[in-house]
């Protein structure tokens, strides 16, 4: 593959820094060590460091040649910097050190890959116009792409596009998959409360049992999916809570049901907000129950758009060669908040092979060291290919 020969002999003290974020994960909007850390090697690069956003956000930038965003172009690259609440059980030799924590999704690889392209690009400086190096705390449902938006950030730094990457365990090491459209579903959450009224197991005739109503609410939901909704529409209605009741002898006068639905398109989720309110409407009333909903719009669709999409494949072809992009990979049901900044600018989501590894957010999972100067070439020649002098 044709990377960069100055990413590729920085290959060890990549892996080094990688592994010092790995031990050190910290959750969504407490990032502090990860985000010092991020800021102390941007400056030792002599990366212009901006004052943060969305609490621990750390963005840099180079702008070559003292021009200004007037006459030149501007394009934004971006990393996530939040780990997971989970107990690690990788077993490596560098593992978190912090409780309960881990990199369970690669995030610590991310960083490293931009950290490593920015270093380059500092020394190079073969590129006319800026390129902002976003590290965004937050990713994992706390939406810190939503808080960057609201904070102002394509109004501080004004783009013409903007660029993510994510590892993709079982996607071979050396490949990329990219498309144009939808690559990542939208993530909607609900959380249904059935009130019915409790009494004496002994004697569930004086009762209205919430617990029996929602189990038809369950299959009922399912039903949404399979039967109410064009096959050829990727829709996901999942139940994934479910708590009532404390004791042996007791019907509770309340059952709680929580879930989450993944759609691509917006008049399908709209679809599904309907048939889900009328599906638990009608079954509560028919029972003589009532029911309370809340519902929530987590993370919108990420949507690549298709000139930034063509800038991403190009470059990927420059890297590892045209037979190693995959165009056809179907989108993934998962969501990312990457979707909110992509509402606001165009740009393009790739997914970089990571190989036979676990899976994201499993406690066995490690990012793989191998594609760390892939995922810096990448973003370096990303920069050179598109703001070329």
């Amino acid at each position: 593959m044709p990377l960069i020969d100055e990413i590729v002999n920085n290959k060890e003290m990549l892996q080094k820094w990688r592994h010092q974020l790995h031990k050190i994960p910290e959750i969504a909007f407490n990032e502090e060590k990860t985000a010092q850390f991020v800021e102390q090697k941007l400056a030792s690069f002599g990366v212009k460091v901006h004052p943060r956003m969305a609490g621990t956000g750390v963005i840099g930038s180079i702008s070559t040649n003292n021009y200004s965003r007037d006459g030149a172009k501007a394009i934004a690259l971006r990393a996530d910097l939040d780990a997971l609440p989970i107990i690690e059980k990788s077993g490596v030799d560098y593992c978190s050190t912090h409780a309960g924590m881990m990199h369970a999704c690669g995030h610590d690889g991310h960083t490293t890959m931009l950290l490593g392209a920015a270093q380059y690009l500092s020394q190079q400086q073969d590129f006319k116009g800026t390129v902002y190096f976003v590290f965004q705390p937050a990713e994992e449902n706390e939406g810190g792409g939503r808080v960057l938006v609201e904070q102002g950030f394509f109004k501080k730094y004004p783009v013409d596009a903007i660029y993510g990457m994510h590892n993709w365990p079982g996607l071979e090491v050396g490949k990329f998959a990219i498309r144009s459209g939808p690559v990542m579903a939208a993530y909607d959450v609900f959380d249904i409360e059935i009130k019915g009224i409790g009494g004496h197991a002994a004697a569930p005739h004086n009762t209205i049992d919430p617990i029996a109503i929602a189990g038809q609410v369950i299959t009922a939901m399912q039903h949404i999916s399979a039967r109410q909704c064009n096959p050829q529409d990727a829709v996901v209605v999942s139940i994934t809570r479910m708590h009532a009741g404390d004791s042996y002898n007791v019907i509770p006068e309340t059952a709680c049901l929580s879930g989450t639905v993944r759609t691509f398109n917006h008049q399908v989720q709209e679809k599904i907000i309907l048939k889900l309110g009328q599906v638990v409407k009608s079954i509560c009333e028919a029972y003589g129950a009532t029911a309370s909903i809340d519902y929530q719009k987590r993370y919108p669709s990420t949507i690549n758009t298709e000139i930034e999409t063509q800038n991403a494949v190009l470059t990927a072809m420059d890297v590892v060669g045209s037979a190693s992009i995959i165009h056809d990979n179907p989108p993934s049901m998962g969501s990312e908040d990457f979707s909110f900044l992509l509402n606001e600018s165009k740009g393009c989501y790739v997914s970089i092979g990571n190989g036979e590894t676990a899976s994201l957010h499993n406690s066995h999972y490690d990012f793989n060291d191998e594609i760390l100067t892939i995922g810096a070439s990448y973003w370096a020649r990303l920069v050179q290919l598109q703001l070329s002098a």
